[in-house]
């Protein structure tokens, strides 16, 4: 197996294992009610919505960098840093979870959701960035890059807007917060060259 390829393996490998963890650490941000009743049980609803949400945008980031990963063909440190950098924004994730889904009303708690998955989507902006960079001959592969790109750009405007936003309506932010991952649902498209 060449030294790159391997290179890549525990790159993806070690990213899949963080990405493992802060998912558990969400699940364990949720309690049973004290009281085994309807009423109790609705209270809980704000946590385990937030939860979902944020389930789903990690489960997408990581459907995407697996599929980011997988077109790498060179691990250099700048990509291992962009990589840790995008890691570091997510791994925080569990925290702002927990305090929008205790805060829901709160403009300060919604805001700092909203500034955590702007910090991530521009971390992924920087990855995709560094692999770009790294291929400055490869035009279809740039390319396939710079499509995602736009999106990532997007989203990140989005994702900085509902910052902002909060403290006018914390219901648009979460309409925000709703809409950015249909754009995401489905895993990028795999680039016909990767498997040459």
């Amino acid at each position: 197996m060449p030294h790159g390829e391997m290179t890549t393996s525990r790159l993806e490998a070690f990213s899949d294992g963080v990405i493992a963890i802060i998912v558990t650490i969400m699940v364990l941000e949720l309690h049973p009610p004290a009281r085994p009743t309807w009423p109790e049980l609705l209270k809980t609803a704000p946590v385990f919505l937030s939860y979902g949400l944020s389930f789903l945008i990690v489960a997408i980031m990581w459907v995407n960098h697996h599929h980011m990963i997988h077109v790498v063909r060179r691990v250099t440190a700048r990509l291992l840093w962009s990589n840790l950098n995008l890691l570091f924004w997510m791994s925080l994730v569990p925290f702002v979870t927990a305090f929008v889904g205790n805060n829901y009303r709160e403009p300060m708690a919604v805001a700092l959701y909203g500034l955590d998955l702007t910090l991530c989507s521009a971390a992924f902006y920087l990855l995709r960035s560094e692999l770009i960079r790294q291929e400055p001959q490869h035009s279809e592969m740039i390319e396939y890059h710079r499509g995602i790109q736009r999106k990532n750009g997007y989203s990140l405007l989005l994702y900085l807007a509902s910052a902002p936003l909060a403290y006018e309506s914390v219901y648009l932010s979460f309409l925000i917060f709703a809409l950015i991952p249909a754009l995401y649902f489905l895993p990028e498209k795999k680039l016909a060259a990767e498997s040459a």
